[in-house]
């Protein structure tokens, strides 16, 4: 039987060396063109954030395609998603204002969203998020719009109802909830503090392990476990990064009820971003109320062929029984189709607003 030739250790190290140094040579290279670009903006007079979430789509979509392996595309987009992250830092540094405090799952999407990279600056609610943003402080927001289980977030719907900024991004978060306390066993535990939406994504498990403890939402997972250090007794529902974060033992991992409980969330702010050939467009509309008022509000976008994908109404406290629906359809509203079946809409309704085309969330 022939013998399989085995390369050594020192050489294979050898070897790894060598592309170390190419690929920190080739990231530098990348950062000078980044500083570049920058003062190229510059000149032509661009100011405010140098960030296009359309340019940055498309640079992960493009690694997606030429990635050949062993590296998954998650690995590969995530790696250039921190370097981009820097290089977008000597550019000119980015401040994001998201749902506080430190160690919630807003946070980590923004982090997902963004790298780690930018400053990151923790509010005290949803609002507080728009008004960072429409107030200058941040050039950014991130807010969750929609839980894969529990469905849509009406206080975020409510505050894009109001405001002038654009939805430029969304991403998406897998939501792993975890049961932090400093209780040894279940038995200890009397009190449980979660948000209000962790505590129903993990109703059936509180249900079968902790029957008769005290459930108290509180405005984040991550406040929950600020409450939660000082009280043997108390346990909260949150995610790792809160564990880390406050120095709490994780006694249950992954007690969420439904195992691919996701929460989409969005990027709001003053850019506009372009096409990319994978998009998404978000807006909000009210029609009067008529019969078949609501199928000539959506017959335009089967006439154009598109597609859409949800449909929510909320009340739109102009009145009684009035409302407005929040609808999301697939495509940019420069595309030909979409911009064909938004200038139909138009006609149609009583009130329109288009709160944003972005790409949608890549990975």
């Amino acid at each position: 039987m022939p013998s399989i030739a085995i390369t050594p250790l020192a050489e294979l190290r050898e070897k790894i060396d060598a592309v170390d140094a190419q690929i920190l040579q080739l990231i530098n290279q990348r950062a000078c063109y980044a500083e570049e670009v920058a003062k190229t903006k510059l000149a032509q007079g661009e100011s405010g954030s140098f960030y296009r979430p359309d340019r940055e789509s498309l640079v992960l979509r493009r690694i997606q395609d030429l990635n050949t392996g062993p590296l998954s595309n998650e690995t590969a987009m995530r790696f250039f998603r921190e370097l981009m992250s820097a290089c977008l830092a000597l550019e000119k540094p980015l401040d994001v204002a998201f749902l506080g405090p430190e160690g919630t799952f807003s946070q980590q999407a923004t982090f997902k969203h963004f790298g780690h990279a930018v400053k990151t600056i923790p509010v005290a609610s949803i609002r507080a998020v728009f008004n960072a943003v429409e107030n200058g402080s941040c050039a950014f927001g991130v807010v969750p719009i929609e839980n894969s289980t529990e469905g849509v977030i009406s206080h975020t719907l409510d505050c894009l109802l109001t405001s002038t900024l654009q939805i430029c991004g969304e991403v998406e978060i897998r939501v792993q909830q975890n049961l932090l306390t400093h209780a040894k066993n279940l038995n200890e535990i009397t009190d449980i503090y979660s948000h209000a939406q962790s505590l129903a994504q993990c109703r059936h498990w509180l249900e079968a392990n902790l029957p008769n403890a005290n459930q108290t939402a509180v405005s984040s997972n991550a406040e929950a476990a600020r409450l939660v250090v000082t009280n043997p007794n108390a346990a909260a529902i949150a995610g790792i990064i809160a564990a880390e974060i406050y120095a709490l033992p994780i006694l249950n991992t992954n007690i969420e009820d439904d195992t691919n409980n996701t929460t989409r969330f969005i990027i709001i702010g003053e850019q506009i971003a372009m096409p990319t050939g994978h998009d998404k467009t978000t807006l909000v509309v009210s029609t009067n109320n008529q019969a078949g008022a609501l199928y000539r509000m959506l017959e335009p976008f089967a006439t154009a062929g598109v597609g859409m994908l949800s449909i929510e109404s909320r009340p739109s406290r102009q009145g009684l029984w009035d409302y407005v629906f929040f609808i999301d359809i697939i495509g940019h509203s420069d595309d030909e189709n979409v911009a064909k079946a938004l200038t139909e809409l138009k006609t149609k309704v009583s009130m329109f607003k288009r709160l944003g085309s972005y790409p949608q969330a890549v990975f």
